[in-house]
């Protein structure tokens, strides 16, 4: 396991896991960040085509919120429940029913974490700490008919969740007080000081009660299906050739200069994020016109900032956070090119894995729109290496397009609502 603070980021509620998409981590961690990659798409063919060294896990990523920490304080051996404050420097945990009444939270997120320490304090938890993502409490259980059939639903955030109402899981749920998915297990003396690791079954070490459901994020293949077939790892095998064969064209130094320009990966980020919103799949998009569409991108945006400024000198400090990055760009043009192309192909692999992901789905999904629902996949899937890193893996056209679309209602759109 790695240390806790050596892959964890701190955020305004805390210290989170913070994971990146498998695509991106060739411009945020440059040569490195590409090997890393490569090595993933190679574990991952090596588990779908049925030969797995077992040197990676999956976990499902559900589309949960909040996030809920729950168990034991080493400091003084009490149970708590916590939101993602529980790793400030001043850990915010809730040891009772009180603590929790009298914070600051609003009384629909104090109801359902009453219910989490009320339930999570049964499983018999008897040391460490587990993350989870909550997927509802009772209030949140709804009958729905979608396409003819009826299905008892909860939309914790995007995704609707349907579990048809005759089936045996259906009347488990709802038995249940509340529902988690647990993805995360943390151990250590102190809190501060603990090491999380990933792809472990949770759910077995804890005690099984009808007023909690619970599953491991940990991906299953029940039926046996999601393995590539001998002529989808030809494929895929082809797309590992080519980004290997591009990989040696690429200049080291430049790429390594691109993930360390923090200014550059921002607009980047919020480049391709205009894409996604434009129902646009890089998968498809042609590396040379992306790469000359973003440097036209770039020269609009700092023009505009800059005009934007009333004195010379505000205008100018516009004009030097991207004119030292232009000029290497147009310099090294043909090498932002390749690596362009090495997201293509590595998306393009990463897209084939997902889609054979999705080929056994336990639980239907849908997003709710304003005519209507539509059926999507899971929100993606985490792959964990032997050494503890984790990236995403994750369909952007649909989900990512799905979080920024003004026409999908999200779960806390929803009016509250009663079983």
């Amino acid at each position: 396991m790695l240390k806790f603070q050596s892959f964890l980021v701190e955020s305004k509620e805390g210290k989170n896991v913070h994971l990146e998409h498998i695509e991106d981590i060739v411009f945020n961690e440059g040569v490195y960040g590409t090997r890393k990659a490569i090595n993933f798409l190679i574990d991952l063919r090596d588990m779908l085509a049925g030969h797995s060294r077992k040197s990676i896990a999956l976990t499902t990523k559900w589309d949960g919120a909040p996030a809920i920490f729950a168990g034991i304080d080493p400091a003084d051996d009490k149970f708590f429940v916590a939101k993602k404050g529980l790793f400030n420097v001043d850990p915010q945990m809730f040891k009772s029913v009180a603590e929790i009444q009298n914070s600051n939270m609003s009384p629909a997120l104090k109801s359902k974490f009453i219910i989490s320490y009320e339930e999570f304090s049964k499983l018999g938890i008897k040391k460490g700490v587990y993350q989870g993502d909550l997927m509802f409490t009772q209030e949140d259980l709804k009958v729905e008919n979608i396409d003819e059939k009826s299905y008892i639903t909860f939309q914790p955030n995007t995704i609707i969740y349907a579990v048809p109402v005759e089936s045996n899981l259906a009347k488990k749920i709802r038995k249940a007080k509340i529902g988690i998915v647990w993805h995360t297990t943390y151990t250590g003396s102190s809190i501060q000081d603990m090491q999380a690791s990933f792809g472990k079954s949770i759910v077995d070490k804890m005690k099984s009660i009808s007023s909690v459901w619970m599953d491991d994020a940990t991906y299953k293949d029940v039926s046996g299906t999601a393995t590539f077939t001998k002529q989808e790892t030809q494929i895929f095998d082809s797309y590992l050739s080519l980004i290997g064969k591009t990989f040696r064209q690429v200049s080291a130094v430049a790429l390594n200069y691109f993930s360390k320009n923090e200014e550059f990966l921002i607009r980047l980020k919020a480049f391709n994020n205009s894409k996604v919103r434009e129902g646009k799949n890089i998968t498809t998009v042609n590396a040379r016109n992306h790469v000359d569409e973003f440097i036209s991108y770039l020269n609009h945006y700092y023009t505009k900032d800059a005009e934007k400024k009333k004195s010379t000198s505000g205008k100018q400090s516009s004009y030097a956070k991207i004119l030292p990055i232009l000029d290497y760009m147009v310099m090294h043009k043909n090498d932002l090119i390749k690596i362009m192309e090495i997201v293509i192909l590595i998306t393009r692999a990463k897209t084939m894995i997902v889609n054979k992901l999705n080929s056994v789905n336990s639980l239907n999904t849908f997003l709710r729109t304003r005519t209507g629902f539509r059926v999507t996949e899971q929100e993606g899937y985490v792959a964990i290496d032997h050494i503890g890193s984790a990236v995403k893996l994750v369909d952007r056209l649909e989900f990512s397009m799905a979080n920024f679309s003004s026409d999908i209602i999200k779960g806390f759109d929803l009016p509250s609502r009663s079983k």
